[in-house]
């Protein structure tokens, strides 16, 4: 009988700590992009709920590219709009692969994946619908070897 109960302790330990993750978790969404080509017209807009006003957020990006992505890193355009309708413009650069073009992140094959830090310790001050809008805001208006763009909303840890 104990032998079989240290078999499933490391499964309980790993199912335990997925659930806790996950309940930190507050929105995340992706975006497919059409064949695998960002057009620069193309803003994949993320609706976030919030209803918590007192918790601190922290806000991230989630990239997917492929080998057929031409650059080291990428730019972004991005809106933030309140429930009211005001709203404010970043310009980012991330860095996606190093000098010697080694991704950064994880992959497997062709795709890798990035997650970007966008915001941390956000604090929301009204309750609603938040939109971010996000635009590729590199060089070229067609950026192939894009597969998806998202966000991602969890609680602060601090």
């Amino acid at each position: 009988m104990i032998k079989g109960t240290n078999r499933l302790l490391p499964l309980m330990v790993i199912l335990f700590l997925a659930a806790a993750c996950i309940r930190n978790v507050v929105f995340t969404d992706t975006a497919d992009i059409k064949g695998n080509t960002w057009a620069l017209a193309d803003i994949p807009s993320f609706t976030v709920p919030v209803d918590d006003t007192l918790s601190n957020h922290d806000i991230s990006f989630l990239i997917r590219t492929g080998s057929s992505y031409p650059f080291r890193n990428i730019y972004f355009f991005v809106t933030t709009t309140s429930p009211d309708g005001q709203s404010i413009t970043d310009t980012l650069q991330y860095e996606l692969a190093d000098e010697k073009g080694n991704w950064y992140g994880r992959g497997f094959g062709d795709i890798h994946e990035l997650r970007l830090p966008y915001r941390n310790n956000v604090f929301f001050p009204m309750k609603g619908d938040w939109r971010i809008d996000i635009q590729h805001g590199m060089r070229v208006g067609d950026l192939r070897g894009v597969y998806d763009i998202g966000v991602r909303v969890e609680l602060s840890q601090n």
